[in-house]
């Protein structure tokens, strides 16, 4: 993937000479992503806000506390990647969900990871099933492995996508049984290999994990896209894409 380039301002002059700045330009590897924090609780917000604030890979230029705030913030600085929490006001249940598609929507140069404080497989599937480029999906619990949420945060900002390894497998064991899906043509070692690609895992990982070869694990995600028919997706969205055309295999599967 070519390296593009950052429109990132300076820290403290976030403005263009009109007021408003200009919108997330291409990913660069280097780059310091500019935030986006939204959670209702104030304790939760000043918290993450605080951990966020002591990396030099992130710089936050706004907490906000529900989702028209997030909607303007995002408008007025035209951040990197956003970092939001599910439930928010008014009705606490997916509101962060619903930001994250219209953030997508109207402004695509701009990813987003939600927070879930558990493992809520359908809302990671009413987030992920219209396309996987730019989003994340982690447990909140990952706020306190800093460079978890830092990792997740470069990842949507360059497009790709970030999934919580708990996620993963709750979306695994939902399609497992059943015998229509598109994991049935899949032996059970590539089955193995593709839960444990799908949490993330370098191959070597995998490797080690699974105790095989790195070339064995080659050779069986290399099958195992080609039999799900994601040959052709971007390599950084093919993980994501492996499990959610495991369960769009099954209609059984889908939330509601």
């Amino acid at each position: 993937m070519p390296i593009g380039y950052s429109r990132r301002l300076p820290r403290g002059s976030h403005t263009t000479r009109g007021g408003l700045p200009p919108p997330a330009g291409p990913y660069s590897e280097d780059m310091t992503v500019r935030v986006v924090f939204a959670d209702d609780n104030y304790l939760v917000r000043e918290g993450v806000a605080g951990l966020l604030t002591e990396t030099a890979e992130v710089d936050l230029v706004e907490s906000v506390a529900d989702p028209d705030a997030l909607h303007r913030a995002v408008a007025v600085h035209r951040p990197e990647a956003v970092l939001t929490d599910i439930r928010m006001p008014p009705t606490f249940t997916t509101e962060g969900i619903a930001a994250a598609k219209r953030i997508r929507t109207e402004f695509p140069d701009t990813g987003v990871v939600v927070l879930s404080q558990h493992v809520e497989e359908e809302y990671a599937f009413e987030l992920l099933s219209e396309g996987v480029g730019g989003l994340g999906y982690l447990l909140k619990e990952r706020v306190t492995q800093i460079d978890e949420i830092v990792r997740a945060l470069h990842e949507v900002a360059r497009g790709g996508s970030a999934l919580d390894p708990k996620v993963v497998e709750g979306l695994m064991s939902r399609g497992a049984g059943d015998q229509d899906s598109a994991l049935r043509g899949l032996t059970e070692r590539e089955r193995e290999v593709l839960q444990v690609l799908a949490t993330g895992r370098s191959n070597s990982a995998i490797a080690t994990s699974l105790f095989m070869s790195e070339r064995a694990v080659e050779k069986h995600i290399g099958s195992v896209f080609q039999k799900l028919g994601l040959v052709h997706e971007a390599e950084t969205n093919r993980r994501v894409m492996a499990v959610l055309a495991f369960l769009e295999a099954s209609e059984g599967t889908r939330p509601g």
